[in-house]
């Protein structure tokens, strides 16, 4: 056994490029001892050796359950504008995690290997939200990969900041006017930022795209026929550039740090540097665990949403790299079973995961959007209650209200590539004060349809 907690302790954090550590190959690794050596990803540069101390637990355990397969944590986070060239250059593990708007590209790309065997074999593929399941199925309704976690859009917030600035925190703003005025009270009360939004390597599209559907409009339609037409320039996308231009130009309570992505907008958040921003529901884990956030500090409500508006879903799925030879995809195959899908759907295996991450003070319990259906979801969610140790009650504004609003799915078409052209229309109205945000969205309109007429 090769753990992830010694390699940490001895340096991992010093990494800054994605699986770094370990390359795929077409030939079977094997351990000195004839075992199949299977790479996985484990969690992001900076993970505390608690985190490790887990994984190294489960790592065991399946480990002796699977006494033929010798698994090997590399740490690994997804990043749009980097993994392109981390699948082509073959530096990635044999398992790993990518988002639902990457799967479709990528196996249609013939980049990610075929499961559907594994997974009929499995005999759980009915118990999948059927849409969901289409995230990674292509055409025919071949499965690529396991959807395993996804999200809602929330709106996190840091609880001693309202109180500091004379808010209530069991009151959450709920509407777009609202939380300009929270994060206003709040900028003038501690000079801290009330609110901040990314706006670097695609995160900046991906929010403005959420806060779009949020006020009751979208970035890009369905033509039923495999293409799709960009509707950037609508009158929700306008309403959230000028809600961020004038939280910064009119209100001064955006803070001073124009260029976040979600590493380094979740670390000024857990430094408490941040009053409200939106990311997805399940970003509390993170928080606490790669970034050093106080539990009592944190807060979770819906995002406000407007004009008929719903909640931008997403996720990701766990893949196997399409260059593994087959004693290593039937080991991949048997790790992502045991390691994200059993918990979910077996009450041994979801106590026993629960109890392993509690016993190392990981987080049990945060908020997410069932990738099965939601019977089984929610009994899992009994099996795991005395475990739970997140800060329930401090989530309640979105636990209770979230299931009230529509979930809408991510764009499909070229996703990342235009969250990326999107990043400089949030970069603009927060580093310029005269930016025309009507002539903005009308080129980005125009750039993003190209592409997408591209395929």
């Amino acid at each position: 056994m090769k753990s992830p907690a010694k390699a940490a302790i001895a340096g991992f954090a010093a990494l800054a490029v994605v699986g770094a550590l370990a390359g795929c190959s077409a030939d079977s690794a094997s351990s000195a001892d004839g075992r199949v050596e299977l790479r996985v990803a484990t969690f992001p540069p900076g993970a505390d050796a608690a985190a490790y101390e887990a994984f190294e637990s489960q790592e065991a355990q399946f480990e002796e359950e699977h006494p033929d397969i010798d698994v090997i944590g590399v740490e690994y986070e997804w990043e749009g504008p980097t993994f392109a060239a981390q699948l082509a250059g073959g530096s990635l593990p044999d398992v790993f995690t990518v988002p639902f708007t990457d799967s479709k590209t990528l196996l249609e790309n013939g980049q990610l290997t075929d499961v559907t065997a594994e997974v009929e074999e499995l005999g759980y593929t009915d118990a999948f939200n059927p849409i969901i399941l289409a995230e990674v199925q292509d055409a025919d309704g071949n499965i690529y990969g396991f959807p395993r976690q996804a999200y809602a859009m929330g709106l996190h917030y840091n609880r001693a900041l309202f109180e500091a600035a004379g808010l209530d925190p069991d009151s959450p703003p709920t509407t777009w006017d609202e939380v300009r005025e929270a994060a206003k009270a709040i900028s003038d009360a501690t000079g801290k930022a009330g609110f901040m939004e990314m706006s670097t390597n695609n995160t900046g599209g991906w929010q403005l795209t959420a806060a779009t559907v949020a006020r009751g409009g979208s970035t890009q339609e369905e033509n039923g026929d495999g293409t799709y037409t960009s509707t950037i320039a609508n009158e929700a996308t306008k309403a959230q550039l000028q809600f961020l231009h004038d939280l910064r130009w009119e209100d001064d309570s955006l803070g001073d740090n124009y260029l976040l992505d979600w590493g380094s907008i979740n670390q000024e958040f857990a430094a408490g540097n941040i009053g409200m921003y939106s990311s997805g529901s399940d970003v509390y884990t993170a928080l606490v665990r790669d970034f050093g956030l106080s539990p009592d500090d944190y807060g979770l409500t819906v995002l406000p949403t407007e004009n008929g508006g719903g909640t931008l879903g997403g996720g990701d799925i766990a893949v196997v790299s399409p260059t593994v030879d087959d004693a290593t995809k039937a080991a991949a195959v048997q790790w992502i079973d045991w390691y994200y899908m059993q918990k979910l759907l077996d009450e041994d295996a979801a106590v026993l995961d629960a109890k392993t991450l509690a016993d190392s003070g990981q987080a049990v319990g945060t908020p997410v959007l069932p990738v099965l259906d939601r019977e089984t979801y929610e009994q899992s969610l009994t099996w795991i209650a005395p475990y739970v140790n997140v800060p329930l009650d401090q989530m309640a504004p979105f636990t209770e209200h979230i299931f009230e609003q529509t979930p809408v799915g991510e764009p499909k078409g070229s996703t990342q590539e235009i969250y990326a052209l999107l990043d400089p229309l949030v970069q603009a109205v927060l580093t310029d004060e005269n930016a025309d945000i009507d002539a903005l969205v009308e080129q980005a309109d125009v750039d993003a349809q190209a592409i997408l007429d591209q395929g």
